[in-house]
C-alpha cells in the first residue's frame, strides 16, 4: 500500500512539473490567461519562484487592463518572498505609484519599506542601506499614521537606529583600543551628543573618560601658547578628564565601571595637585 501511494505521489509530482513546463513554454491564444491562472495557484501554494517566472512573462500583456493591479501586487510579493529585496522594494514602489487608490496600497507600501530594512547589513559594515531603510519606513509612517503596520514599522526603525548606535560606538571604542585617544574622545563626544538615550551611554561615558585619562596621563609636559597666555597642555587635558570623571560618577554611581573610574579619578586629582604645588 505504501509503495502504491509513493508511486501515485511521484506520478502526481511529475504531472505537476509537466503541466508547469507546458504552460511556461506555451504561446499563442489563451496562453496568457493560463499563465496567470497557474501562476496564481502556485503563488497560493507558496511556490513563489515558479509563480514569478510565469508572472514575468505576462506582466507586459496586462498593462492598462483591470487584472493588472492584482498581477502587479502578486508579482512584487513573489520577489519579497524569494528574498530578492532589491527588486521587491523597487516593484512595490512601482505598484504604489501606479495604483494610489488600491486597497493593497498600504500593505504594498509597508512591504516596500520593509524590503529596504531587509537590505540593512550588520553594524560593522557601511550603513548606507540602514539610513535609507529608516527614511523609507519613516515615509511610510508619515503617509499612513493610522496603519496597523505602524507599530511594526516603529519597531524596525528602533532596530535600525540601534545598529547605527552600535556602529558609532564600536568605531569610537576601536580608537581607544588602538591608543588613538584624541580620536576616541572626539568620537565618543559625538556619540553621546547624537544618541543621548542610547543603552550604550554608560559604556560610552566610561570609555570616553578612559581615553581622556590616558591622553592626559601620557601627555608630554610642555607649554602651549594660547590667546590668554601660557597654558600647560597636560593640565588642560587632566581637567577635561576630571570633568568626564565627575560626569560619569554623577550619572552612574553604581556602575560596573565605578571602581576603575574611582582609580582614574584619584590619579587625575593627584596629578592636578602637583600643579598647585608648583604654582
Amino acid at each position: 500500500m505504501n509503495k502504491f501511494f509513493y508511486i501515485l505521489l511521484v506520478f502526481a509530482v511529475l504531472s505537476s512539473c509537466s503541466e508547469y513546463q507546458k504552460v511556461l513554454k506555451a504561446d499563442g491564444e489563451g496562453a496568457i490567461a493560463k499563465k496567470f491562472k497557474l501562476g496564481e495557484a502556485l503563488y497560493d501554494e507558496g511556490k513563489f519562484d515558479k509563480a514569478n517566472r510565469l508572472f514575468a512573462q505576462i506582466v507586459p500583456n496586462y498593462r492598462g487592463k483591470p487584472q493588472a493591479e492584482k498581477l502587479m501586487y502578486l508579482y512584487s510579493n513573489t520577489f519579497y518572498q524569494m528574498k530578492d529585496y532589491y527588486v521587491a522594494g523597487y516593484q512595490f514602489e512601482r505598484f504604489a505609484s501606479s495604483y494610489p487608490k488600491s486597497e493593497k496600497l498600504e500593505e504594498a507600501s509597508f512591504l516596500g519599506a520593509k524590503s529596504y530594512y531587509q537590505l540593512s547589513p550588520i553594524y560593522s559594515k557601511d550603513q548606507k542601506e540602514t539610513k535609507e531603510a529608516i527614511e523609507k519606513l519613516q515615509e511610510f509612517i508619515n503617509l499612513f499614521p493610522n496603519s496597523k503596520y505602524v507599530a511594526d514599522a516603529n519597531k524596525l526603525i528602533q532596530e535600525l537606529d540601534f545598529k547605527l548606535e552600535k556602529k558609532a560606538y564600536e568605531v569610537a571604542k576601536q580608537y581607544n583600543q588602538i591608543s588613538d585617544y584624541p580620536a576616541s574622545v572626539r568620537s565618543f563626544d559625538n556619540f553621546i551628543f547624537e544618541f543621548p538615550g542610547s543603552k550604550l551611554r554608560e559604556d560610552a561615558l566610561f570609555y570616553r573618560l578612559d581615553s581622556a585619562y590616558k591622553l592626559a596621563i601620557n601627555s608630554v609636559e610642555y607649554k602651549n601658547t594660547l590667546r590668554n597666555g601660557l597654558v600647560h597642555l597636560k593640565k588642560e587635558r587632566l581637567e577635561t578628564a576630571k570633568e568626564y570623571s565627575e560626569a560619569f560618577k554623577q550619572a552612574y554611581s553604581s556602575s560596573k565601571h565605578i571602581e576603575d573610574v574611582n582609580k582614574m579619578s584619584s590619579e587625575i586629582n593627584s596629578e592636578l595637585k602637583s600643579y598647585s604645588t608648583k604654582s
